[in-house]
């Protein structure tokens, strides 16, 4: 026997051999259980979880943006629709390399600095699953070069979309305002959720205003796609909602012709029925085209329109304050008889201006001679600045303000639209408050001709002169007649709202300072009276003229050798007819001059397309 033979043990290796075989058959039953449990919290306990996670794989939640509501003018016609466009948008979870895709595209479609910028700011704030516009509006050869080559672009996608268009271009932007592509500022202010998939919000006018309306209500679409994300069924829809319709109280014919009466003048007219408080045109020149904004201005056409002197993006109508000038005088006057501070009968000697007791500094009458002895209509009808002078002085300018803020002035009309300011209705306590001064008396007295701290805007100018046609009632004025509302097609009227009155305490006071401004249209030394030649109905009304800059004691205002933005602002008031009112007008002429010869023909153009011609 061998050595090796004698040191073999049968027993000990089969019993080392059986060990080993137990261990190895432990160890495999325990790493089997651990794999099946794992497959039991795979399977059982959290197969929800991962069913969610495999499907997300497979499907995907697309938002559906809503269409926007329409916009019509009181007559039906279109003002504000949407027009099919296509757009290049990029879903970024499907794109390998972003920046090697954007620079491709660059081979089939001309985007600019401007549209890479907002696609950048847009992708900080959307969801890596969400397509995402790069550039909007392509035109047909952009959509066939991308067609023919979308194959090799992952993530790369031609949507149709609907895109805000106004068909009247120009007229009347500055009621409708624009849409324009959402901002930063605008994902800081909007509800994420509604405005899934949305690129376009409200910026200005209407458009801002009744955003609520007009945005409508997102849709939710369930897509299943490919492991290229190409988009293979749709699974289940949720279809958006269109916003709703607006229909306005503007006669868009109307807006158009007080637009071209302005020609190339810069100002304001705004037209209200004063019956109800119906907007029938807010004009503000020079105008622009809101089709600019609506997929992204460009620096050159913001630059012309920011920088123009004329100030075309400018609303005039709810936001420019002027001095009224004599437009006031009608309303100081019916102070004067209300308060019994004068009467009818009262005279005071004009003869071509005013001192105050004690004082030498003389207050100029427009007419240098002087208008000679001058009761209350004389004073209307022929603007005598001295009468008012006087009647200011002894009104005082705290029973001035108080009576002019009945009709209004010095606060917000509350029209449904942006960027309305409030003028300013100046008092001892507005100085005090303000400048920390007292009042002084010159300054009721310029005051009292509608010049000084006294500032109005057209349309609180226009909202007055309704309030005064209507003898007292002043409503809110509003843009929007009616919503219609959307699925229902249902009309939902806006109720007229009364938002001041003042009770006149003796009609024969109102009528007597009506029939005054009856003369100052028809009446031979009436300073409208030109206007009345051929008019088919009676209207009254006011001229006035405000200074933009103060005139020295010993200088002479001379319109032909003033610079052009120096002139005085031209300003005319007026309703009609006069026996029964059915419209009443306020418009400015920036620099126009005289408001006889310059503001008051717009507003004659204005009421006779209203009153005669409603075709």
């Amino acid at each position: 026997m061998s050595k090796r033979e004698q040191l073999k043990d049968d027993f000990l290796e089969n019993r080392l051999i059986r060990r080993r075989l137990v261990l190895a058959a432990i160890i495999t039953l325990v790493l089997l259980g651990l794999v099946i449990a794992r497959l039991y919290v795979l399977q059982v306990v959290e197969y929800q979880h991962f069913s969610t996670l495999s499907d997300s794989n497979r499907i995907r939640i697309k938002a559906l943006p809503p269409t926007r509501g329409l916009i019509f003018d009181r007559h039906g016609v279109v003002m504000a629709n949407n027009l099919p466009t296509y757009r290049l948008e990029i879903v970024r979870e499907q794109v390998g390399d972003l920046e090697q895709t954007l620079a491709e595209l660059r081979q089939y479609v001309d985007y600019s600095d401007q549209d890479l910028k907002r696609f950048r700011q847009s992708s900080e704030r959307r969801r890596p699953f969400e397509s995402i516009p790069l550039k909007l509006n392509l035109t047909d050869e952009e959509v066939a070069r991308l067609a023919v080559n979308l194959h090799k672009l992952e993530g790369v996608e031609i949507n149709a979309r609907l895109t805000r268009n106004y068909p009247q271009g120009r007229h009347a932007v500055h009621a409708l305002g624009y849409v324009s592509r959402i901002d930063e500022r605008d994902l800081n202010e909007v509800d994420e959720v509604d405005y899934a998939g949305s690129t376009h919000v409200g910026k200005l006018g209407l458009e801002k205003f009744y955003e609520h309306e007009l945005h409508g209500t997102v849709g939710v679409q369930q897509v299943e796609v490919n492991a290229n994300g190409r988009t293979l069924r749709v699974l289940s829809e949720s279809p958006p909602i269109q916003g709703n319709n607006l229909h306005l109280t503007i006669d868009s014919r109307l807006q158009r012709v007080a637009e071209e009466a302005f020609g190339d003048q810069s100002g304001a007219a705004v037209a209200i029925d004063p019956n109800n408080g119906e907007i029938l045109a807010l004009v503000s020149m020079p105008i622009f085209d809101p089709n600019l904004f609506v997929n992204g201005i460009s620096f050159e056409n913001y630059n012309q329109l920011r920088d123009s002197p004329s100030r075309p993006l400018f609303n005039r109508a709810l936001s420019g304050q002027y001095p009224p000038g004599s437009t006031t005088k009608p309303f100081y006057g019916l102070a004067g008889l209300e308060t019994a501070i004068t009467n009818k009968e009262q005279e005071t000697y004009c003869i071509g201006y005013y001192r105050l007791p004690n004082e030498e500094r003389r207050y100029r009458d427009w007419k240098k001679e002087g208008h000679g002895a001058t009761d209350l209509t004389k004073a209307i009808v022929q603007s005598c600045d001295v009468y008012f002078y006087d009647l200011a002085y002894r009104l005082g300018i705290d029973r001035m303000s108080a009576f002019m803020a009945q009709f209004g002035f010095g606060v917000k009309t509350g029209v449904d639209s942006t960027g309305e300011r409030s003028g300013l209705l100046p008092s001892r306590e507005w100085k005090r408050r303000n400048e920390g001064m007292p009042w002084f008396p010159g300054e009721t007295l310029i005051t009292g001709i509608g010049q000084g701290a006294l500032l109005v805007t057209p349309i609180q100018l226009a909202n007055a002169t309704a309030e005064f046609a209507l003898q007292g009632v002043r409503y809110q004025p509003h843009l929007v007649k009616s919503v219609e509302k959307i699925p229902e097609y249902n009309l939902i009227d806006i109720a007229s709202r009364v938002a001041g009155r003042y009770q006149i305490s003796k009609q024969n006071n109102w009528e007597h300072v009506h029939n005054a401004m009856v003369n100052v249209v028809h009446g031979l030394r009436g300073t409208a009276f030109r206007i009345s030649q051929g008019m088919q109905y009676k209207a009254a009304g006011k001229t006035g003229t405000a200074q933009v800059f103060e005139v020295a004691q010993d200088e002479e205002y001379d319109e032909e050798t003033v610079a052009r933005k120096l002139r005085d602002h031209a300003l005319f008031i007026s309703y009609a007819p006069a026996e029964k009112p059915r419209i009443a007008v306020a418009v400015i002429v920036e620099n126009g001059g005289h408001g006889s010869s310059v503001a008051a023909p717009i507003a004659r153009r204005i009421m006779d397309t209203y009153l005669l011609d409603p075709s």
